[in-house]
């Protein structure tokens, strides 16, 4: 049995907002692709990169990541676009791209902005559909994000997904790369920056874990933290010391 949804609270986001006048009509307002619209085959390759640029954040649709059958059954209009963005996040290339470098709450967070079109509330939130990750697994936790209710008042079946009400800053898409900071940190600039590499090699903290078990070496700032400071003796030469001085007096009784 799977477990609900944990409730949280939903702060105020430009897209809980309703529109004044003429908000949305500057330079802001996405471009909203339909299905219904596409009456031509340039039209339908035009919808089919929209999808790929929402799900994928690429602005120029790649070779390896296109799914050939997918888009010939959108084409054919044998599925919907809903049914083509649920193919596209369920795809190997996404699992590799997106689910397998990140954590729950990265993963979470990234969705929510390419599926849903908003970011999350709050970190209440992440926690909520982090455990529709960990009970449902990944493919479950993307249909309950596409079958949701919010998607079908949003885009419904014929809708490709879009930023919802962008006020300010750039898009979802352009800010929001797929590894997180924890990841980049361990594979990216690390790995390709040679200061990085000379401060992780050469670095006396490196050295000291490459020692063998045991090695006296991994213990010298120990050591010396605890080292006792003793009193040394003084160098004096022989010729310096008055040695009648040092012999007590006795006089005559």
């Amino acid at each position: 049995m799977a477990l609900p949804l944990l409730d949280y609270k939903l702060s105020t986001q430009n897209q809980r907002v309703a529109s004044f006048g003429k908000a949305d009509e500057d330079e802001d307002t996405p471009y909203i692709y339909r299905l219904e619209d596409a009456a031509s085959n340039p039209e339908m390759e035009e919808v089919i990169w929209a999808c790929y640029r929402q799900v994928f954040s690429e602005h120029q649709t790649l070779k390896f990541n296109r799914q050939a059958a997918l888009e010939s059954q959108l084409k054919n209009r044998a599925v919907t676009v809903r049914d083509f963005i649920r193919g596209l996040a369920k795809s190997e290339r996404f699992y590799s791209q997106v689910v397998e470098v990140n954590d729950n709450y990265r993963l979470v967070e990234i969705c929510l902005k390419r599926l849903l079109g908003r970011a999350p509330y709050n970190q209440d939130e992440k926690i909520a559909w982090s455990i529709k990750v960990a009970t449902l697994g990944y493919y479950g936790f993307i249909d309950a994000l596409l079958d949701s209710e919010e998607y079908t008042n949003a885009f419904g079946d014929f809708t490709v997904p879009y930023q919802r009400k962008r006020m300010e800053g750039r898009p979802f898409n352009l800010v929001t790369p797929r590894y997180g900071e924890d990841f980049q940190e361990k594979v990216g600039t690390v790995k390709t920056d040679w200061r990085f590499v000379v401060e992780k090699f050469y670095s006396r903290k490196f050295q000291e874990r490459q020692l063998p078990e045991g090695d006296p070496r991994k213990f010298r700032e120990i050591a010396a933290s605890i080292a006792p400071k003793g009193n040394y003796a003084q160098s004096i030469r022989s010729s310096e010391i008055d040695y009648l001085n040092k012999v007590p007096y006795r006089g005559r009784r």
